[in-house]
This record gives structure tokens, C-alpha cells and sequence, in this order.
């Protein structure tokens, strides 16, 4: 029988791509082969995002894209809907997209070969049906270390003892791009009940992945050439809490940036309110771990905070800076926030600004509420028009452009150190990251030099910006430092 051919197109998060690349290694591990381009392949598996309308309009449209890309009318290629819109609206997604030759739930990714084998051979799969996966796993996060053996948490999988590769992590997982940079999933889930977010309804309650697990993970990813891992969950200051560690994040991170191989781990998706002085000094004086702080603010009026069933303000958050710039000067913070909720006055708008004026912050996405299906804040009074919505996103968006190319300029003069992800041909220059730039969501920095490769860590000295985004010169040229490719530091002057 023919080898089966399958490519997996992801929608959204750094990590769905985690996702994607476990139902890839399933796919592998059944026997299919893996291809990049889906008009080169049987089937296409379309890793949906489920987060906010934008994202869900995204989704679909990517089936509807793949359903016919390549194929002439009458003849296209099957085309499956798995990840958060599939697990989130399941049998009444099937029934308005019947684009999709199947939806799949998250109970289906440790069978998705065969799965996609009933798809190609015309075999009826009946669609997911939806369940609030909080309710699977006990209410205490102690009792559910034993229980999330029998629950399907993306991210987690572990092959068959049969399938298991002899050495390496047990993990089940298939790179689907390459690059100096790979994204390592901390947990899955969430505990928190913030009224705004359905993500606990349909990714279930929070679950750590087990320490051993994720280091062998991150030493199989630095074998395979990757220098950076970036820390992925829904919360990863909760790392721990249901293994009777809740500190196991601050020992983890030092193991990790001791990998052989790995230059630099970067922490996502902190939680303010969670933030331990334990948690800031390691990530502020470990060297390998980024000085960079992901804090998920949303607002910073106590009265909007409260609505969105979240702690804090702007004197809080202030204060919570202020705790990490004396540990780390030159610490960079990326954060989100939303316009527009129910109740939102001109005053909580004003007071937003204040504090994103005050905080300096290297990165800000900033959005427009939209009500999400099955949220407390769907049903709140006070719902804020589309069009006032549209100006205060604009009003918000400007300022933080403004703010964020402001503390850019800020660096200019200092010296930073870039994970080069991409050389000019014939020697012109590369481009990368600096340690306060993460991927996908941030700038990212220019350098000016040559000698350099693909993994090299370079120190560099910012020279300009543009936007967010840095212009620098090497310190040293890379040929006057230690070998290219030796996970060394590439400029090792002042």
C-alpha cells in the first residue's frame, strides 16, 4: 500500500504549533508522511484557533482554502478541522462548514491516523460533541496527576512503548519548520475564571507536563539544532501547583538553560497576580534565561479588572515593574490589553493610558473586545457600541505605537544580545532577535556585520530602531570571536 501523504496547516499560538507538531509525529508514527505543502498532499489537517471572532473567521477560512487549493472541481483532496474551534463547536461547526470532511476533537489526536484513514476511505465519523473539559479532571490540582493519564491533553502525548524511540524523549512530536528557535508547552489548561475567556471551557484545567518529560523534550529539540526554547502554556506561572511544587518553575528554568546546546529560555503567558519574588529574581539573574516578562495586564482600571474577574491596577502592575527593573535594568515586558468591555467608562480608558504611559513597555497587543460564547462577560450590562470600541482601539493602538518605538529608541547605545535567525547573502547582515524580542509577537533586530550563521548568538550594539524593531553593528566581528556553531557567544568585547 502507497505511503499516505498528509500536511497540517496551524491557526493561531505558539501553542497550537506545539500542537500541530504532536498530531504530526502521530501521523508519523501511523505510517503517513508528513509533507509542507498541501496541495502535494491526501489529506490536509487544518489546526484551527478557537480564542476571538477574528481568529475563528481565520480558521475557517483556512479550510475553505484548503478544500480546494490544487484541485480541480469535483476532485479535491479530504480536508480535516481538529484543534480549539473544532474541540469548542464540534457537530455544529460540521453542520455550517461541510467543507470540512471531518471535525475532530482532542480526544481523537492519539488515533489520528486512523482517523484520517477512515477519511480517504469514505467512512462516516460521527462529529465531535463538545463537553466542558474543566470537569474531567479533579477539582484539587493535587488529585490530578494520577486522573490526566486517561485525558487527551494536546501537547502531552506520549507514543506506545512499542513505537517508543529507543533514546530521546517519549514525547510525541515532529518538527514542521525549522530554525535556531522551538516552542517547549509547560502544561495545558487553566484554572483561572477570567469572565472574558472561554479557553478552561474547551482546554480543560490546568496540568503540568512532568519535569523529566520537559527536559527531555528540551534536550532533544537542542539536538536537532534549536537554541532557544520558548515556554509555552495558558499559564506558566502555575507550573508546578498540581505536582505539590509550585516554586518547580524557578529549579526547571536553570536545568533547561543548562542544555547543551541552548542559549537562551524564554518564559510566555505569566500571570501578574501569580508573580512570586522567588519567580522574578531567577528569571532576572539566571544567565541563559531571558530577561523578558510576559504579563497578561488586560486593563489597569481596578473597577474593569474586577468585572473581568482579575486582581490589580495601575499601582499594582507599577509596583510589580518597579520589582523587576531593580533586579533586571534592562528587562523587557510585552503585554495585552482589551478595550471595550462591558462597563468600560472614560475614565477606565484614561486610566489605561496612565499606566501604559507610565509603564514602559517593549511590546503591547492591544484588542477590541468581542463577546465569547458561554463567557460570564457575554451577559454583563453595560455593553460598549462597535463603534465606540473601534475608537477607543484606535485611540489605545496609537499611543502604545508611539510608547513602544519610544522605549526602543531607549536602547540605543546599549549592547544586546541577538539569536541570528536569517544572513543576507553575501554577507550583508542578518537579522534575529534580542532577548527582549519573542517571536511572532515582537520586533525584531538587525545586524550589521559579517561572519554571521544561522544560531549564532551575537552581541551587538544598538545603533537605531525602527518602529519596535533594532538596528545594530556587532561588537566584535564574528570571525575575532570563538567558532561559529559552538553555542558560544559570538563578540565577547564590552
Amino acid at each position: 500500500m502507497p505511503t499516505r501523504s498528509a500536511a497540517v496547516v496551524t491557526l493561531g499560538c505558539a501553542r497550537n504549533e506545539v500542537d500541530s507538531e504532536e498530531l504530526a509525529g502521530r501521523l508519523t508514527a501511523a505510517g503517513w508522511r508528513v509533507v509542507p505543502d498541501p496541495a502535494a498532499a491526501d489529506a490536509v489537517l487544518v489546526n484551527t484557533c478557537g480564542f476571538v471572532s477574528s481568529a475563528k473567521k481565520d480558521s475557517i477560512d483556512a479550510v475553505l482554502e484548503a478544500a480546494d487549493v490544487g484541485q480541480p472541481a469535483g476532485d479535491r483532496r479530504p480536508v480535516v478541522a481538529v484543534g480549539c474551534l473544532a474541540e469548542r463547536y464540534g457537530a455544529t461547526l460540521a453542520t455550517e462548514l461541510p467543507e470540512a470532511d471531518a471535525v475532530l476533537g482532542f480526544d481523537d489526536y492519539a488515533e489520528i491516523g486512523a482517523r484520517l484513514d477512515d477519511v480517504l476511505a469514505g467512512r462516516p465519523i460521527a462529529p465531535h460533541r463538545p463537553r466542558d473539559r474543566r470537569t474531567l479532571l479533579p477539582l484539587s490540582p493535587v488529585e490530578r496527576s494520577a486522573a490526566s493519564s486517561v485525558v487527551a491533553l494536546p501537547g502531552h502525548g506520549d507514543l506506545p512503548a512499542g513505537i517508543a524511540p529507543a533514546s530521546g524523549p517519549r514525547s510525541v512530536r515532529h518538527r514542521l519548520t525549522g530554525g535556531p528557535v522551538a516552542a517547549l508547552k509547560l502544561a495545558s489548561g487553566c484554572d483561572r475564571r477570567c469572565s472574558f475567556c472561554a479557553i478552561p471551557s474547551f482546554r480543560g484545567a490546568f496540568v503540568s507536563r512532568p519535569w523529566a518529560d520537559v527536559l527531555a523534550e528540551a534536550h532533544w529539540l537542542a539536538e536537532g539544532g534549536v537554541r532557544e526554547l520558548v515556554l509555552v502554556s495558558e499559564n506558566s506561572t502555575s507550573y508546578g501547583k498540581d505536582l505539590g511544587d509550585l516554586r518547580l518553575l524557578e529549579r526547571l528554568l536553570p536545568a533547561l538553560a543548562a542544555v547543551p546546546g541552548v542559549a537562551r529560555v524564554r518564559v510566555s503567558y505569566l500571570q501578574p497576580a501569580e508573580m512570586r519574588p522567588s519567580l522574578i529574581e531567577v528569571m532576572a539573574a539566571t544567565p541563559g534565561v531571558a530577561p523578558y516578562f510576559d504579563l497578561s495586564f488586560q486593563h489597569a482600571s481596578p473597577t474593569v479588572l474586577r468585572k473581568m474577574r482579575r486582581f490589580g491596577g495601575t499601582t499594582d502592575f507599577l509596583a510589580l515593574l518597579e520589582v523587576i527593573r531593580r533586579l533586571a535594568p534592562a528587562a523587557a515586558v510585552r503585554s495585552n490589553v482589551i478595550v471595550g468591555f462591558p462597563g468600560e467608562t472614560r475614565a477606565d480608558v484614561a486610566e489605561l493610558e496612565r499606566f501604559l504611559t507610565a509603564a514602559q513597555l517593549d511590546a503591547v497587543g492591544v484588542f477590541g473586545y468581542s463577546a465569547e460564547d458561554g463567557t460570564e462577560a457575554a451577559g454583563l450590562a453595560g455593553r460598549v457600541g462597535r463603534a465606540t470600541i473601534g475608537r477607543r482601539l484606535a485611540r489605545v493602538s496609537a499611543l502604545v505605537e508611539e510608547l513602544t518605538a519610544q522605549r526602543a529608541e531607549d536602547r540605543v547605545g546599549t549592547v544586546v544580545e541577538v539569536l541570528i535567525e536569517g544572513v543576507q547573502a553575501g554577507g550583508g547582515g542578518a537579522h534575529g532577535r534580542s532577548a527582549g524580542q519573542a517571536p511572532e509577537v515582537d520586533g525584531e533586530t538587525t545586524v550589521l556585520g559579517t561572519g554571521m550563521a544561522v544560531g549564532d548568538l551575537v552581541r551587538a550594539r544598538v545603533v537605531a530602531t525602527a518602529g519596535v524593531d533594532l538596528v545594530a553593528e556587532q561588537v566584535i566581528p564574528a570571525g575575532a570571536g570563538r567558532p561559529l556553531g559552538s553555542g558560544a557567544l559570538i563578540g565577547a568585547g564590552p
